[in-house]
């Protein structure tokens, strides 16, 4: 069977893991499941994301696919892109072969998760999608959970891009085509994302053709029930998704079905 496994409320909350999500998956690849990492947080490169899953005790070398892969699929070799984001998006750009710049000579702004964040780079970015840049984003999810609560996500920051400039983006990130076209690449037309957002994940699971394993350990709460779309299964945590799974990829337990 194959898994898409989201990071942020699936395997950890920041830098604290789930309870049972390490254990999870060195059941499935145990098994002989194949696992990928699908996340919509761009800022970290994708080494760093594989080392920070290495640190936890999972071996995710060559399974971590992120948002800012997808949007570097969106941009041209040789063309001039303004990075409103992190170095996960300037990896990615680059080694497709775009030019990161300051601007204002700019072809493309791309948008996502950063820290760093300042006024003067938002002015950049507006600027230059004002002057004719195409507006792409890693992804639109507005928060992103910690142990803390929920914070800012890309999705706030290119809502101020957006405000600013007028733009409509187009988006890279789950549950969008660019990156269902990644996974698909990669996996093939059959499988189960597990994810705590139905809006992100589940409408993931719906553009893939897979099965949805939602798990309540990041923002979605047993309050929030029932969601849209339908899950496959409802779930604690990912270790209780990888309990109910029966033989032949069945789910057993399963929270509606379709």
């Amino acid at each position: 069977m194959r898994w898409v496994v989201d990071l942020d409320g699936v395997m950890y909350l920041a830098t604290q893991p789930i309870a049972g999500s390490v254990d999870a998956i060195a059941r499935l690849l145990a098994a002989g499941h194949e696992v990928v990492f699908v996340t919509n947080n761009s800022s970290s490169p994708v080494a760093s994301v594989e080392a920070k899953l290495s640190a936890l005790g999972v071996d995710a070398r060559g399974r971590v696919l992120t948002s800012a892969m997808a949007a570097a699929t969106m941009v041209e070799p040789g063309e001039r892109v303004l990075v409103c984001g992190g170095p996960g998006i300037v990896e990615e750009v680059s080694r497709r072969g775009a030019e990161v710049v300051d601007g204002p000579d700019v072809d493309v702004v791309v948008v996502g998760l950063t820290r760093d964040l300042t006024y003067d780079l938002l002015t950049r970015a507006t600027l230059a999608v004002r002057r004719g840049a195409r507006l792409l984003a890693t992804n639109d999810d507005a928060t992103f959970p910690t142990p803390e609560g929920q914070i800012p996500g890309g999705g706030a920051i290119l809502a101020a891009v957006v405000t600013a400039s007028g733009a409509v983006p187009t988006i890279a990130g789950k549950p969008h085509a660019p990156m269902a076209g990644l996974v698909r690449s990669r996996l093939g037309a059959s499988g189960i994302v597990v994810g705590d957002r139905p809006d992100t994940d589940g409408r993931f699971a719906v553009e893939l053709g897979y099965r949805f394993a939602l798990v309540l350990s990041g923002v979605t709460s047993t309050a929030d029930l029932p969601v849209t779309p339908q899950p496959h299964v409802v779930a604690a945590d990912l270790a209780e998704v990888v309990d109910l799974l029966g033989t032949g990829g069945r789910l057993s337990g399963s929270y509606g079905e379709g």
